[in-house]
């Protein structure tokens, strides 16, 4: 039972998802949340017969169509359409990890019983995460405010035997995933449909995925910006906790403790220095690293808070005997902290690519562009232009898209979050930022080499050692582009413990 994760009331934390996401945990539901799961459902069913009034989206139509009544022989077939009328998504492909989040947060979701779903449609989403079975869902198509409509609507059509999925890599139809494994397709009762489709779980799992891929970053921005330093024979001063201790920002003090860390043992940092001050780009590590930090910590507890919720509508209260049209579907929270993190991922390229600029400059005892015999070589000049050019396009993607909104659904939805824009956008910066501080760590660990014999701290050494094994030191021209891609899959590939991400 170890690698089998209990769907249940408990919150769910970053250890948590980690544990599941990166050791392939297959889930299950608590009987505490299959108690609440019928317990919604056999509600709702009473109250549908005992009351014919009419309640939105369980016996009406939806958006601006919501004044339509809906007679009960049509129920079904209300919620069917509302699947397929709804999966209008296009662009480019979910990535299959982010749809799988999908899949585990809309069974987390609807586990709380507030939803009015059958126990079957909730156990067929298990079945469908258990077995690898991706739905193909795409990137465009979502406002960010009734929930993440038309993503939402790709990831349930295979539910109806329709869509298409992944399996064993390949690409099949909804319905032939179901006749694989025999299974029939699901009858959506009333509200069903819009369970499933209301919600925020396309950008909650676009949100988890750099949430996690963020803090991995920053903690190798502080890494490859230490073995910058190093190699340009940079001070620790900055880093001596009376500084800090006098502007206690959190990012700052765990950025500055981070980097004396990293340098404990090293020779190069305590050898004799010619110069009294560094650029900002390495003095001001903890200040700018440790901004982006706290930038980062805040999306966490948005997110954490945003997949621990109930977003869908109405939501069902059995209790209290109340059936209440609300908006926890409205992507407004999300859609700020998307822009938070981005700008904060963006200012982390943008320092890093300042540290590469230092280092390929020809200060400081190294040779210009980081190569011998510069002339007949161009070394590394071009790897800064590219993290040039890749920062500043992080700057164009930095700008919010929670200011902009678009009416819809004829003015009954007339003001949106535009968070899923947010959400691929900031993937882009995020990625990007992978990128950059590649080239940066193939720029610093070059450097590194013209400082020898004199080595840097055992465990920066350590990594630099693990590096080398993909990517050796550059002795003349090569295809760099080869070099960058090597070092950017060295990166995707590192393993850190999560206690030291956190």
């Amino acid at each position: 039972m170890d690698n089998i994760h209990f769907i249940n009331a408990k919150r769910i934390d970053f250890t948590i998802l980690s544990d599941i996401i990166y050791n392939e945990k297959k889930i299950k539901l608590s009987k505490e949340a299959i108690d609440k799961i019928e317990k919604c459902r056999n509600y709702l069913d009473s109250k549908i017969k005992q009351d014919s009034s009419p309640i939105y989206g369980i016996n009406t139509g939806f958006g601006s169509l919501c004044n339509v009544k809906i007679s009960s022989d049509n129920l079904r077939q209300l919620q069917e359409n509302l699947v397929m009328s709804h999966a209008c998504g296009t662009g480019e492909e979910v990535p299959q990890s982010i749809v799988k989040l999908m899949l585990f947060l809309k069974i987390q979701s609807l586990s709380y019983g507030h939803s009015g779903v059958q126990l079957e449609t909730v156990e067929r989403l298990v079945d469908f995460y258990n077995n690898n079975i991706i739905p193909v869902v795409y990137t465009q198509g979502s406002l960010g405010a009734s929930g993440d409509l038309a993503p939402l609507a790709h990831l349930s059509l295979p539910l109806i035997g329709k869509g298409e999925v992944y399996y064993n890599n390949q690409r099949i139809s909804g319905e032939d995933i179901l006749k694989k494994f025999g299974w029939d397709s699901i009858q959506l009762k009333s509200k069903e449909g819009l369970a499933l489709l209301n919600g925020t779980q396309f950008m909650s799992a676009y949100g988890i995925h750099l949430i996690l891929k963020s803090y991995k970053l920053s903690y190798l921005a502080d890494l490859i910006g230490t073995l910058s330093l190093e190699g340009f024979d940079g001070r620790n001063s900055p880093f001596n906790e009376l500084i800090h201790f006098i502007r206690p920002h959190n990012g700052q003090i765990n950025t500055a403790e981070r980097i004396n860390e990293f340098l404990e043992g090293s020779e190069l940092i305590n050898q004799p220095k010619e110069h009294v001050q560094d650029p900002y780009s390495f003095r001001c590590m903890p200040q700018v690293h440790g901004a982006s930090k706290d930038a980062l910590s805040y999306c966490k507890k948005i997110f954490l808070t945003e997949i621990n919720s109930v977003t869908d509508n109405p939501n069902i209260f059995v209790d209290a005997d109340e059936i209440i049209s609300g908006g926890n579907f409205h992507g407004q929270t999300l859609a700020l902290a998307f822009d938070f993190l981005g700008i904060a991922m963006a200012e982390l390229g943008n320092i890093s690519e300042r540290r590469t600029f230092q280092l390929v400059s020809g200060l400081r005892g190294l040779p210009p562009f980081l190569v011998k015999n510069p002339g007949l070589n161009s070394g590394f000049m071009i790897p800064q232009y590219t993290a040039a050019s890749i920062v500043s396009q992080n700057k164009q993607l930095a700008t919010p898209s929670s200011i902009d909104s678009i009416v819809s659904s004829n003015g009954q939805e007339d003001h949106v979050s535009m968070g899923a824009n947010g959400a691929t956008k900031t993937k882009r910066i995020v990625d990007n930022l992978e990128t950059i501080l590649a080239i940066e760590l193939l720029n610093a660990s070059q450097a590194l080499h013209f400082r020898l014999p004199l080595k840097s701290s055992p465990f920066l050494e350590t990594f630099l050692a693990m590096y080398r094994t993909d990517v050796p030191f550059v002795e003349n021209d090569k295809v760099l582009s080869d070099e960058i891609k090597k070092t950017v899959s060295f990166i995707t590939n590192l393993a850190i413990d999560i206690e030291e991400l956190f």
